[in-house]
């Protein structure tokens, strides 16, 4: 194992990464208001952690109905585009490289956080249970609040959806950024679509695999189409056991989780998308991956696969020298260390992370980390 390991380049596409450390997708909820805007506490943010080989955004709902956390940004209103435009220009004149990652909630949200105060909309009218959202109470006030129930999406509603992902994909093209990933974890509208616990259409969506992957496959042709393949990544979070701690977001655990993901990773393989991110478990004591789930990925997707929750650079490296991931995002600890990168190189020690400043706020715990100075 050579010293420089996760210091070596990586291309995505045609894009060249300088090292293999990523700022994964991290909600802060710091865009402006009104209009969920991001602002320059935002742009700072993002080129602070320039010196990561790649950048995905925090997730960026596609459209209003998107939404299921306050203050998170949207990429679809002129105000929007301007403001993520300063974004990726800080970021480029860094000399990085920016996705952005396009996210709708589906279920996961409250009607106070939808248009008109309608319901929340979903491939099935089946509530989500032991997650959060958070909705705004006052101005820079917000609580915690259960999810309400949600409409079932018709058949016509599902391809419009998908329509505006590509329109999604075109404002982010627009914006600036290097390529765009799909939030397809995490319990949110795909994976809603993947799972066989919130999925119960009977249409061209629901039933086989097959075909609750459909919702997904045609988005990927979708984006692909604005930004060609190799710039579009897909995010899971290929959960394989769950825990009873109640969490802003966790994810759905399949009946078997193996056969989901590895067909999702056929699929997305023969698509030619330009990689893979996998979100592991990331509470408590919660288990690794099992290797031969990481054995056959690798066996199944031949484009870089990034993976992200609880990496340390020792972690980082093992997965790394196995040949099952090429990319791996540092989350908390990036949040806590702008210049995290040169910090794992040379051995430098950490700041801790505020967990009392994560979502939303000022600032504090946001721009104010230092960077290390002997």
């Amino acid at each position: 194992m050579k010293h420089n390991t996760l210091f070596s380049p990586l291309n995505i596409g045609d894009l060249a990464l300088r090292n293999r450390i990523a700022l994964p997708p991290l909600t802060r909820c710091r865009s402006e208001q009104p209009g969920n805007i991001p602002g320059e506490m935002m742009v700072e943010y993002y080129r602070q952690r320039t010196g990561a080989g790649f950048m995905v955004t925090e997730g960026t709902q596609i459209e209003p109905r998107g939404q299921g956390y306050a203050w998170t940004p949207g990429i679809h209103s002129e105000e929007q585009l301007s403001g993520w435009n300063k974004v990726t220009d800080a970021v480029h004149q860094e000399g990085g490289v920016i996705f952005c990652q396009l996210w709708h909630v589906g279920r996961v949200s409250h009607s106070e956080l939808q248009p008109e105060k309608r319901p929340p909309v979903a491939p099935s009218a089946v509530a989500a249970t032991g997650v959060r959202v958070f909705i705004e109470t006052g101005p820079g006030e917000g609580i915690l609040t259960a999810p309400e129930t949600p409409r079932a999406l018709s058949t016509a509603e599902v391809k419009e959806i998908v329509g505006l992902y590509r329109q999604a994909a075109v404002n982010a093209k627009a914006a600036g950024f290097d390529g765009v990933e799909l939030h397809a974890a995490n319990g949110y509208l795909i994976n809603q679509f993947i799972s066989q616990h919130t999925n119960f259409r009977s249409d061209e969506y629901g039933g086989s695999l097959a075909n609750r992957l459909r919702f997904l496959r045609e988005i990927v042709a979708a984006v692909s189409a604005v930004f060609g393949s190799q710039r579009v990544g897909v995010r899971f979070a290929p959960l394989f056991t769950s825990t009873d701690e109640e969490r802003v977001y966790l994810g759905l655990v399949e009946d078997d989780p193996h056969t989901t993901y590895i067909a999702a990773a056929n699929m997305l393989d023969e698509m030619a998308i330009g990689y893979l991110s996998i979100a592991e478990a990331d509470w408590d004591n919660s288990p690794d991956l099992p290797d031969d789930f990481r054995r056959e990925l690798r066996a199944a997707f031949q484009a870089p696969i990034m993976y992200s929750g609880r990496y340390t650079r020792e972690k980082a490296e093992h997965v790394f020298l196995k040949g099952w991931g090429d990319l791996f995002g540092f989350g908390r600890t990036f949040i806590a260390n702008p210049d995290l990168p040169t910090r794992l190189q040379q051995g430098l020690p950490l700041n801790a992370v505020d967990a009392s400043s994560l979502y939303g706020g000022t600032a504090k715990g946001y721009t104010d980390y230092p960077v290390y100075r002997s």
